[in-house]
C-alpha cells in the first residue's frame, strides 16, 4: 500500500505491509475473478471481524477465485497516500481496488458507511455506481447493514442478504461466467446486473425506483415485472458442513479482539425486542461439539493463540455447552489455551460454566441486563431477573473472578426516571453482595438505544439529544463510585446511527455530504462530528434532530419492506404492540412457536435445537456451598 520509503513516517506500519502468517496470494493467470473484501475500517479492527474470516476462507478455497484484504489507513497514512498519488491497495497483491473484478464491503456499523466512499475514492473507484465506467469494479455489500441498504444504494451495484458462505460464490460464478468479463461494455454490465438479481439473497437497487410515501419516505419499487418485488436473505442450513477457516490470517498487530473464534452457533430467538441479530439471523443453527473440536484444534496448531473465544448470540444456548468445554480442555490443555465466551445472559449462567471457565485462566465475564428494572425488561422482552444477574455474579465470584462487565441501554420505549436511577441502584445491590470477596471490579456501559429495521423497535420514534444527555447526567449522578467504572456513549453519534438505520436514499447525498467536509472514520470519537451531519442534513432539507424523533405508524410503508429477512412484519407488529403492555413472549425454543414467519423460508425450525437441560436447584446449592466456602 506504502512504499517502503514512507512506512517509517507512519504509525504502525505494520498494518500495510501483508505477508501475514495465512495470508493467501494466487498469482494472476490462475484466477477468473479477483475480488478485494473491504472492511471500512483501520486494520486491528477489521483483523477482529470473524466474518471477514470466513469469507476470505470461503471465496480462497475456490481455486479460480481469488479473495484480498483491505483497510481503510489511519488518517497519517490516508495523507501520504494522498500527498504522492498512490492508490489504496489490498495488503496481498498491492493492486489498486480499481483493478478488482469485485469489490466487497462489510456493513457492520452505520458510522463507518463515509469511510467506504473514502475507500472507494481513495482506490480509484467512482463512488456514485451510475457514473462508473463499464470497467470499473462491481460493489457489493453484505452484513447486518444489509437490512436496510437504501442509504447507500447510490454507491453499490448490489447488496447481498444473509448468510454469505453460499451466495458469495454464486455471485462471483456469475460475475465469471458473463460477458461484461471478458468485454466491459455498459450494456454487458447492465445484462450482469439482472442475472445477479435473479439469485436469492441478492439485491440490486438500481432495479429498484424509489417512489415518495404519503409520509415523505422514499420506499423502493421494481423498475419492471422481471425485477423481483421482494428480494429474501439467504439462510445457510447447515453449519457443520458449512467452509470455516481454521487457518485465519494472523495479524501482525494486536488486534481488537487478539484471539482465536470459534462460531458454535448462529441465531436466537429469546426474542428481544431491540436486537436486530435476533431478528435477521433466526433460526438457531449450532455446529456439532465434535466438529468444534476438530476446529479449535486446527485452529491454535495454525495460528499460535493462546485464548480461544467461543461466539454466538448467547453461549451458553449452546445445547452441549459444558459437554464442548470439557472437550476443549481436553483438547488444549497442552497448549495452556485459555477459554472465553464472547456473550453471556444472566439467567443462562452458571457455577458449573464458570468452573469450567476458569481451569486454564480467567479472561473476564461480560452480562448483558440491558435493563435494570423488571418492568423494563418486560418492555424489552429481556426474560432476566435481578435475581438472575445477582446469581450470575455470584457465580462468578464463587469460582474467582474479579472483574466484571455489564451492558444497559438508555432511551428505550417507555423509560422513565425510575429506569435509569434503578440502573445505579442494581449496581449498587451487586457491590454490596460482592463485598468481603477480595473486591469485584465492574465496568458498566450504557449505551443509548438505535432503533434497527426488522425488529418491534423499528417504530420507535426514539428519545432527543437533550433527554438523552439529562438521562445520562441523572445517572452518572447515582452511579457508585467505588470499585464502578461507568462508560457513557457519546448520544451524539448515536443521532447519526439512528438516522443511517432508518434511513432512505435521501441519505445518500448526506453521506457524501459528510465525507466531502471531512467526516472520515466517524466511529472513532475523535473524528466525529454532529455538525457535520447537522450541515448535511440541511443542505437536502432534512433536520436532523426531527428526523430522528419522527413519529412512525406500524401500517405506514417503509424502506426496507421490499427485503424479507424472513421475521414477518405482522410478527413485529403483535410484539410492538406487547411493548406497550409490558407483555413478555417466550422463546419459541421453550413456549412453542410464536409464529414469527420463519417457516416461509422452509428452514430446520429453531424449536428443533434443544437447550442445555438445566437443574437451578442443584446450581444454587453448589453456589451456596463455595460462597460459604
Amino acid at each position: 500500500m506504502l512504499q517502503d520509503e514512507y512506512l517509517l513516517g507512519v504509525d504502525k506500519p505494520a498494518r500495510y505491509i501483508g505477508g501475514e502468517v495465512n495470508s493467501i496470494v494466487k498469482p494472476s493467470g490462475a484466477v477468473a475473478v479477483r475480488m478485494a473484501l473491504a472492511f471500512p475500517d483501520v486494520y486491528e479492527v477489521g483483523m477482529s471481524h470473524l466474518g471477514s474470516h470466513i469469507l476470505y476462507h470461503v471465496v480462497n478455497r475456490i481455486p479460480h477465485f481469488a479473495c484480498e484484504r483491505a483497510f481503510y489507513p489511519w488518517p497519517d497514512a490516508a495523507e501520504q497516500l494522498r500527498r504522492t498519488g498512490q492508490p489504496l491497495t489490498s495488503l496481498e497483491s498491492d493492486r489498486p481496488l480499481s483493478a478488482f473484478e469485485v469489490i466487497g464491503f462489510t456493513l457492520q456499523y452505520e458510522l463507518t458507511y463515509t469511510t467506504i466512499l473514502a475507500m472507494l475514492e481513495l482506490g480509484g473507484v467512482t463512488l456514485r455506481s451510475v457514473q462508473r465506467r463499464p470497467e470499473e469494479p462491481l460493489v457489493l455489500g453484505g452484513g447486518p447493514g444489509a437490512a436496510n441498504p437504501e442509504p447507500l444504494a447510490e454507491f453499490f451495484e448490489a447488496f447481498a442478504l444473509g448468510d454469505g458462505e453460499e451466495v458469495l460464490p454464486e455471485i462471483l460464478e456469475t460475475v465469471a461466467a458473463s460477458a461484461w468479463r471478458s468485454c466491459r461494455t455498459g450494456e454487458n454490465r447492465e445484462r450482469l446486473l439482472r442475472e445477479l438479481s435473479r439469485l436469492e439473497g441478492v439485491y440490486v437497487p438500481g432495479l429498484y425506483r424509489p417512489e415518495e410515501t404519503a409520509e415523505g419516505l422514499l420506499c423502493p419499487t421494481p423498475v419492471d415485472a422481471e425485477v423481483p418485488a421482494t428480494v429474501r436473505r439467504r439462510v445457510l442450513q447447515d453449519l457443520d458442513e458449512a467452509p470455516y477457516p481454521t487457518a485465519p490470517v494472523v495479524p501482525w498487530l494486536e488486534a481488537v479482539h487478539d484471539r482465536a473464534q470459534l462460531e458454535i452457533a448462529r441465531g436466537c430467538t429469546r426474542g428481544c425486542r431491540f436486537c436486530a441479530a435476533g431478528m435477521l439471523y433466526r433460526p438457531v443453527r449450532e455446529r456439532s461439539v465434535e466438529t468444534l473440536r476438530q476446529q479449535a484444534r486446527e485452529t491454535i496448531a495454525r495460528t499460535g493463540f493462546d485464548q480461544i473465544s467461543l461466539v454466538s448470540l448467547n453461549c451458553p444456548d449452546y445445547s452441549r455447552i459444558e459437554e464442548l468445554l470439557d472437550g476443549l480442555h481436553q483438547d488444549l490443555a497442552e497448549e495452556a489455551v485459555a477459554i472465553s465466551l464472547a456473550s453471556l445472559r444472566t439467567d443462562t449462567f452458571s457455577v458449573s460454566l464458570a468452573e469450567r471457565l476458569r481451569r486454564v485462566r480467567k479472561t473476564g465475564l461480560t452480562f448483558a441486563p440491558e435493563a435494570a428494572s423488571e418492568r423494563l425488561r418486560r418492555v424489552i422482552n429481556k426474560g432476566v431477573s435481578e435475581e438472575d444477574l445477582l446469581t450470575a455474579v455470584k457465580a462468578a465470584t464463587a469460582s474467582g473472578w474479579r472483574r466484571v462487565k455489564l451492558y444497559f441501554m438508555l432511551g428505550l420505549p417507555c423509560e422513565e426516571d425510575e429506569d435509569v436511577l434503578a440502573i445505579a441502584r442494581l449496581v449498587e445491590r451487586l457491590r454490596q453482595e460482592a463485598r468481603g470477596k477480595r473486591g469485584l471490579e465492574m465496568s458498566v456501559s450504557v449505551s443509548a438505544l438505535v432503533p434497527k429495521p426488522h425488529t418491534p423497535f423499528q417504530w420507535f420514534s426514539g428519545v432527543s439529544l437533550g433527554e438523552l444527555r439529562r438521562r445520562q447526567t441523572l445517572l452518572r449522578q447515582a452511579m457508585p463510585t467505588k470499585g464502578v467504572r461507568l462508560s457513557l456513549h457519546d448520544p451524539e453519534m448515536g443521532l447519526a446511527e439512528r438516522l443511517l438505520a432508518r434511513g432512505d436514499r435521501r441519505l445518500g447525498q448526506v453521506l457524501a455530504s459528510v465525507y466531502r467536509k471531512g467526516g472520515v472514520l466517524e466511529a472513532w470519537t475523535e473524528h466525529f462530528s454532529l455538525t457535520r451531519w447537522e450541515e448535511a442534513c440541511c443542505e437536502v432539507g432534512l433536520d436532523l434532530h426531527a428526523e430522528v424523533v419522527r413519529e412512525w405508524r406500524p401500517e405506514q410503508r417503509l424502506p426496507w419492506d421490499h427485503l424479507d429477512w424472513g421475521v414477518s412484519k405482522e410478527f413485529l407488529q403483535r410484539e410492538w404492540e406487547r411493548a406497550a403492555t409490558g407483555e413478555v413472549t417466550p422463546d419459541c425454543r421453550e413456549g412453542g412457536c410464536q409464529d414469527c414467519g420463519l417457516a416461509r423460508l422452509s428452514v430446520q425450525c429453531s424449536q428443533e435445537v434443544p437447550r442445555q437441560p438445566q437443574t437451578p436447584g442443584q446450581e444454587n446449592q453448589v453456589l451456596k456451598e463455595e460462597a460459604s466456602a
